[in-house]
């Protein structure tokens, strides 16, 4: 019996096929409730390594979730509208969102954690910070391998987050593939993505070119819903506590997004 079970790679029903034949004969089932009993210990086994392989796969640096994010603390989150996210509608639409707000008010825990609830929703999702992604879409480039890398990030993943955009300038090579992420992805899969910056400033970080910018953010936004974030860096608020800052200094990029509710929606 073990040996079938491992040839037909059935590993969960070797090891639970004891306790569930005992179980059976105590609770008195017929055998098509047996064979049941048996397929879904399997099944559900199988769905559990799933999950695991998916969210081990999708690149997080730390497993994140909603419940472990203090929306208490982080007042300046809209709780509705992301309570609204999590329940991954958006990926059925091919939607993508969009989250906006200075540096340090859960923009990333919030991305991992709506990706780590659709990997265990069995989607595929991948997670990479912008500089990442423009260091291997540049690299592939002079190595004549672009069409593969693009590939790479287009095809496998219902849902693709990209963390920090802005945080990095761009050259007008690396906007120009950037683009071709976001243009190939259209309407073929949903989008995660994070910035701290108003969406009239993003054409400073895509090499100051303004008609790539707005081809670019036509086709994210067109089906996107928009989270702007307010509020200072959990960071400094935690070190203000500590006595390690006793004043604020806004700087440059919290002051730019000050502007977001001006910003295209």
């Amino acid at each position: 019996m073990a040996q079938l079970c491992a040839q037909l790679k059935l590993t969960t029903i070797a090891d639970a096929l004891p306790h569930l034949a005992q179980k059976a004969i105590a609770d008195e089932v017929n055998l098509t409730e047996f064979l049941e009993s048996v397929l879904k210990a399997e099944h559900t086994a199988r769905l559990v390594r799933q999950r695991a392989t998916f969210a081990r796969l999708a690149g997080f640096p730390a497993i994140k979730t909603l419940d472990g994010f203090d929306f208490a603390a982080a007042s300046g989150v809209p709780k509705s509208q992301v309570q609204e996210l999590a329940s991954l509608a958006f990926l059925e639409r091919n939607e993508n969102v969009v989250l906006l707000g200075p540096s340090g008010t859960g923009k990333t825990h919030i991305a991992m954690a709506l990706g780590y609830a659709a990997t265990q929703a069995g989607i595929k999702v991948r997670f990479i910070t912008a500089a990442d992604l423009l260091m291997i879409l540049t690299t592939a480039h002079r190595q004549n391998q672009l069409g593969d890398a693009l590939k790479r990030f287009v095809n496998p993943y219902r849902l693709l987050i990209i963390d920090d955009i802005g945080y990095l300038p761009m050259s007008r090579e690396q906007a120009n593939l950037f683009f071709q992420i976001i243009a190939k992805r259209y309407e073929r899969g949903s989008l995660i993505v994070t910035s701290n910056l108003p969406f009239g400033q993003w054409d400073q970080t895509f090499a100051d070119d303004a008609t790539l910018t707005a081809a670019m953010l036509d086709r994210l936004l067109h089906h996107a819903h928009v989270v702007a974030i307010q509020g200072e860096s959990y960071r400094l608020r935690d070190k203000r506590r500590a006595g390690l800052v006793t004043k604020r200094s806004t700087t440059t990029k919290e002051s730019a997004a000050n502007g977001m509710r001006s910003a295209p929606q």
